[in-house]
């Protein structure tokens, strides 16, 4: 792709001589640039999808059927430090989750493509699956944003919430790449948000699958980029660029692992 670099990406593999040839003369890929507030987005970083422990991707969905296995906890690594960079600037962090009623009844279209996601509702789990994974447990001053379908802007407060804060960018991780990670990516850029993707941060079932998304969100809708350039560009940025994030002061004790409830979103 025409991003002005020669180094091998994730995709190049997967890639054949045409394609090559295509990107390389039709413009696709190049630098979108960063914009100048960015928020952090870590897409579904739940067990749900990480499983409970690193481990091989076919032991853990054994126990957990949309597990993405043991990549899962080597991307958790990276938003852990990217998360952490942004609170230390004072930049939001903003995490989704998955919510649905206890009967499972308002999972509608999920069902129609596998038959094993409603297993969570038909035995009990020791954790909820939906819940943040304790390694990068949102902090009481973060927001986190409900949803029902891949992506986070999807009938959730995520626009409105963006607006409040004055953020024009955002750096998008998570699960899965080819999934909710990709479908928050073109609602983002659909919405002209200035888009980059954190290439190790992001994780998916299938190898290919998230090869192959990282490469065509590269090529249209986003800069996908290694943590390490995202964390050198976030310490250049100036400081005091968010006056108005939430104070992050909970009225009581929270639930472990789960911020104030009064900046969880009602969607």
């Amino acid at each position: 792709m025409n991003d002005g670099k020669t180094t091998e990406r994730i995709w190049d593999k997967f890639l054949t001589d045409r394609d090559k040839a295509v990107f390389k003369a039709s413009g696709f890929g190049a630098k979108g640039g960063y914009g100048k507030r960015p928020a952090l987005l870590v897409i579904d970083v739940s067990w749900a999808f990480a499983g409970d422990k690193p481990e091989p991707i076919l032991d853990s969905i054994k126990r957990w059927s949309t597990s993405c296995g043991a990549e899962s906890w080597d991307a958790i690594a990276k938003i852990k430090v990217l998360a952490e960079t942004f609170r230390a600037r004072k930049l939001p962090v903003i995490y989704t989750t998955g919510v649905a009623r206890d009967d499972g009844w308002d999972m509608g279209s999920w069902s129609w493509k596998n038959p094993r996601m409603n297993e969570a509702f038909d035995r009990p789990q020791v954790l909820d699956g939906n819940e943040i994974v304790s390694e990068i447990a949102p902090q009481p001053q973060d927001l986190m944003v409900l949803k029902q379908k891949p992506s986070g802007f999807f009938g959730t407060n995520l626009s409105a919430y963006l607006t409040l804060l004055g953020a024009d960018s955002v750096i998008v991780t998570g699960t899965t790449t080819s999934g909710c990670v990709r479908a928050t990516v073109i609602d983002a850029f659909s919405l002209n948000y200035r888009v980059a993707v954190a290439e190790d941060a992001c994780f998916d079932r299938a190898q290919a699958s998230h090869a192959i998304n990282l490469c065509d969100m590269h090529a249209k809708y986003a800069d996908v980029l290694p943590t390490a350039d995202i964390i050198a560009h976030i310490k250049t940025l100036p400081d005091g660029l968010f006056p108005n994030l939430p104070k992050g002061v909970p009225a009581h004790a929270p639930v472990s692992g789960t911020p104030d409830l009064r900046l969880v979103s009602s969607a």
